[in-house]
This record gives structure tokens, C-alpha cells and sequence, in this order.
């Protein structure tokens, strides 16, 4: 059977993004465990500029978001544009462009950003001829995917590669006009905007990099896998396709939510807060809709641990865009604006939705595109007790100490002045910065514990097909 797919379909490409996920997932959390264990101990630094925390820092982001989640989102849309529409890959050298164009990319940043070749943009931070090649690659992966639907031999379009499309579509042009630079060398750069506008600029691209390509992307994640590791038609389809729509237009106003209180128009962060207060209906709806597949099945959360990190990720998903809407509001953006709470909601996306629904996915890939169980269901088990406390112990510590930053940095005395002085909430801090390592530790266990895991797994596969009697045959 698993010979007759791999005939179908182009599935090794695929296999390759998913091992190379994973391994992303555990080197990101990693470095990301460092860092956040020295801003708890400023000692781990070394007095090393490569290893402070102002050039690991991006190298976390852009590890965790681009090298893991952007290989989890090729290898799920590559597998399941297959499946859903019933036709090879377009073309499988421009995959393999892809996979290993990608993998340049994510080896540039690694050189560049430690070493301080930075333009200094949020989740943008890679140099001008990074952001070029990152366009050629997008471009070709999004090529590959959308032609793939184009010579389908089903009659509609599933659902999630709509949403996979919305994260295509939307990624090129806000990577391209945000990375509008004039070059002064071969590694650096000035934006084309200034000021307010490139504050206004960047944001449209930081909010939406995670409406479309850590939101979008991932919910073509979920409705493809949840009903398929489920075993049940998604609950609502209506309900996915308004999601899609209310997603795609509305989430495109929110970036102005993230600069409250500064230079920028007053009327666009009231607009941006009012259009993510709305934005809080159709996420909410896309997280019903996912959990309400389970109708009728809820029992086999009992057994199936894989189907229990896509429905944990829901709920995660559910309180991130409830939470998010909130900070944007003006009276609670006056006490949340540049403190640890922000982090802390972050995380809640990060590690609780993103992270977690991949990582259902990638599981549910494995089994299949190695046609065998997971080496050990128990390692999958303890992987989501990790997983899940890990991010809880993350988050409450942020929020705890993000609420008391806030409270401390506005707080007067009957004589007008600040009672706390800024080093004295740093030193407040420090407890909670503690927490957040450990928390970190736990979370980036599990992904340790995933990759071995999935290691054995292949392996197993390995032996299992050389002692095939095809292969004793051949």
C-alpha cells in the first residue's frame, strides 16, 4: 500500500520537511531556553556579543518561526494539497528548490544574526539579500502549491488549502513592500520608510505574520488533520469557509493595535482595536468548529495522544484570540503596552496553538508516510504532559510578571513621583524569569523527546522494510 502512494504522490520531499521540522523545533526551543535563562542569570552571557541576548534573541524568533514552523507549514501543504485534490505535486524539483533553498535561508541566519547583520525589523530582521532569496523561494513554493490545485482532479477546493492559499498570497506582498531597503553594502540596509510609517509598515507586516502565516497557515493545519486523525467529516463546513473569509479580510486592519500610546494617528489604533475586538467571532467559531468534530468521538482522547495535541492546541488557539483583542483595547493596552504580559500572550500562540497543533500533525504524517506506529506511544504521551505544563508554567509566569511591571512602572506616591524605581521591577522580575526557564526547559524536553522518538520510528520503519519478503525478493 504504501508503495502505490509513494507512487501517487511525491511524498519524499515531504518526508524531509517533516524530519527537518522537528529537528528546527528542538534547536529554536533551545536557543530559546538560553536566552530566556539569561535575562534570569546575565552571567550566561559570557561577555560574548555573539551569544547576548540582543543577537541570539532573533535567531530564536526566526529558528521557531521560519526554520521549524515554516517546514511543518511546506511539509503539511505539500502532503495534504496531494491528498485533497487527488494529484501528484506539481513539480517535485521545485519542492526540492524549495526544501533546500529554504534550508540556505535558515543556515544564512544563523551566520548573519549572531554576528549583528541585522535591519533591526521584528520578525524581519535578515539583510537585504536574505530577503530577496526568501522571495524566490516563497514565490516558487507558492507556484508549486497553487498549481498542484490547478491540474486537481476533484471538483472543489477543500477548505484548508484555502487557508494555505490566504497565507501565500498575504506573506509575499507584506515580506516584499516591508523589506523595501536601500542596500549601502552587502549586508546592510535602510528601509525605504521612516519614522511613524515604517513603525506603521512593520507592524502591518509583524501582526499579520501571525494572522496569516502563524494563524492562517496552522488552521490549514487543523482542517485537514483533526477530522483526519479523528476519523470524522470537520463539524461544520459553512462554518469553515466564514471563517476563511472573515479571517482574510478582517485580520488585515490589526497591526496598528501594536502601537498604542505613540506617534501613530490615534484613529488607527482605535480602528485596529476595534477590528480585533471583532476578530475574537470567527476565531472563536474556527475553535469550535475544530473541537466540535470530536462529536461523537470525545472517547478517543482517551487513547489517541496525537489527537489530543490538536485539541489542546484549539483550546490554546481559543484563549490567544480572546486574550490578544483584549491587550489591544486602550485601557488595558496602558498596562500591558511593553511589559512581560505581551510575552506571555505570545507564548499562548507560540507554544500552545502553533507549536502544538504541528506537532499533532507531524505525528499523523509520520505514521503514514512511513506506513508504521510511532515507536512509542508512551514518548508521545509524556511528549504532551511536557508540552502542556511546560507552556502553562511559561505563560503564568510572563503574565504574573508583566501585570506587576505594569503596575509597579505607574504607581505614585502622594507626592507625584514614581514609588518604584525601574531597577526594582527588574529585580521583582527575576523570580518569574526563573520560572520562565524552567518552563522553557520542560517545553523544549518534550521536543527532544519527539525528535528521538521520530528517529526510532523511521528506523524502525527502515528494518521493517528490509525484512519485507518484497525486499528479501529483490
Amino acid at each position: 500500500m504504501q508503495a502505490s502512494l509513494d507512487q501517487k504522490y511525491n511524498f519524499e520531499v515531504v518526508k524531509w520537511f517533516t524530519v527537518a521540522s522537528v529537528i528546527y523545533l528542538v534547536v529554536g526551543t533551545l536557543v530559546g531556553v538560553y536566552i530566556a535563562s539569561e535575562l534570569a542569570w546575565p552571567v550566561l552571557n559570557f561577555n560574548t556579543a555573539e551569544l547576548s541576548f540582543g543577537r541570539l534573541r532573533p535567531l530564536h524568533t526566526n529558528a521557531v518561526i521560519f526554520a521549524f514552523g515554516g517546514c511543518a507549514l511546506m511539509a503539511t501543504s505539500f502532503y495534504s494539497v496531494q491528498r485533497t485534490c487527488g494529484v501528484k505535486l506539481w513539480s517535485d524539483k521545485l519542492a526540492w528548490f524549495v526544501f533546500w533553498g529554504w534550508n540556505a535561508i535558515i543556515v544564512s541566519a544563523v551566520i548573519t544574526l549572531p554576528l549583528g547583520m541585522t535591519s533591526g525589523k521584528e520578525y524581519a530582521e535578515l539583510e537585504w539579500p536574505i530577503d530577496i532569496a526568501i522571495a524566490i523561494v516563497w514565490l516558487a513554493y507558492g507556484l508549486n502549491f497553487t498549481m498542484t490545485i490547478a491540474t486537481r482532479k476533484t471538483s472543489h477546493i477543500y477548505v484548508s488549502n484555502w487557508f494555505f492559499l490566504s497565507m501565500i498570497v498575504m506573506i509575499t506582498y507584506l515580506h516584499v513592500v516591508n523589506s523595501l531597503a536601500i542596500p549601502v553594502s552587502a549586508f546592510n540596509s535602510y528601509s525605504v520608510f521612516s519614522g511613524v510609517q515604517d513603525a506603521m509598515i512593520q507592524w502591518w507586516w509583524g501582526h499579520n505574520a501571525v494572522g496569516f502565516y502563524l494563524t492562517a497557515g496552522f488552521l490549514g493545519i487543523m482542517y485537514y488533520f483533526v477530522p483526519k486523525q479523528a476519523g470524522r467529516p470537520v463539524f461544520s463546513y459553512r462554518l469553515s469557509v466564514i471563517h476563511f473569509w472573515a479571517l482574510s479580510f478582517g485580520y488585515v486592519w490589526l497591526g496598528a493595535h501594536h502601537l498604542q500610546y505613540t506617534a501613530l494617528p490615534d484613529w488607527t489604533g482605535s480602528l485596529g482595536a476595534a477590528v480585533s475586538l471583532a476578530m475574537i467571532i470567527p476565531s472563536w467559531g474556527g475553535a469550535v468548529n475544530g473541537m466540535m468534530t470530536l462529536s461523537g468521538a470525545w472517547d478517543k482522547l482517551r487513547t489517541d495522544y496525537v489527537l489530543r495535541f490538536l485539541i489542546i492546541s484549539l483550546a490554546f488557539y481559543a484563549m490567544s484570540t480572546f486574550e490578544g483583542p483584549v491587550m489591544s483595547a486602550k485601557t488595558v493596552n496602558a498596562l500591558s503596552h511593553y511589559t512581560d504580559w505581551t510575552i506571555g500572550h505570545v507564548h499562548s500562540g507560540a507554544l500552545g496553538w502553533v507549536a502544538m497543533v504541528a506537532a499533532g500533525a507531524l505525528y499523523h504524517m509520520v505514521m503514514r508516510l512511513w506506513n508504521t506506529e510511532m515507536y512509542s506511544a508512551k514518548l508521545v504521551n509524556l511528549h504532551f504532559w511536557l508540552a502542556t505544563v511546560g507552556a502553562v508554567i511559561y505563560i503564568i509566569a510572563m503574565w504574573v510578571s508583566g501585570i506587576m511591571q505594569g503596575l509597579m512602572w505607574r504607581d505614585y506616591d502622594e507626592f507625584g513621583t514614581l514609588t518604584y524605581t525601574f531597577a526594582e521591577s527588574v529585580a521583582a522580575m527575576h523570580p518569574y524569569y526563573a520560572m520562565r526557564a524552567v518552563g522553557g526547559m520542560i517545553y523544549w524536553l518534550g521536543g527532544a523527546i519527539m525528535l528521538y522518538n521520530v528517529v526510532m520510528t523511521i528506523r524502525q520503519a527502515s528494518r521493517a522494510s528490509e525484512s519485507s519478503p518484497a525486499a528479501a525478493a529483490a
